[in-house]
């Protein structure tokens, strides 16, 4: 019976330790995210994805209001244009690629946009 019991515990505790990892690496991944908005879109962008990033300003066309370009685009659309630039999709060539993020980085980039 004590046997039982030590194995009990020991898988909460593993169960916990998973769950706390787990929760470590999204928020990681949560300010990693936000990291790579300022440094690669906010310039155009703005801070809070309005299109009003002071190198936007002098974009022809200027970038888009996320709260309202975003509407009906999925995560595949939105990581195409964040991976491979704005002409992938159709969009001005003044969107860079940013071929140089993972996949990881991507998708954790894509969920604090849609947030904006």
């Amino acid at each position: 019976m004590e046997f039982r019991k030590l194995l009990a515990k020991g898988i909460v505790l593993g169960a916990t330790v998973a769950t706390l990892t787990g929760m470590a690496a999204s928020y990681a991944l949560a300010e990693d995210a936000k990291a790579i908005y300022d440094d690669k879109c906010a310039g155009c962008h703005g801070p809070s994805g309005k299109g009003d990033g002071p190198a936007g300003k002098a974009l022809t066309p200027n970038p888009p209001d996320f709260s309202t370009s975003l509407k009906g685009k999925d995560d595949a659309y939105l990581a195409k244009i964040i991976k491979d630039g704005g002409e992938a999709v159709k969009k001005a060539a003044s969107m860079p690629a940013s071929s140089d993020l993972t996949d990881d980085q991507v998708k954790a980039l894509v969920e604090y946009i849609k947030k904006l």
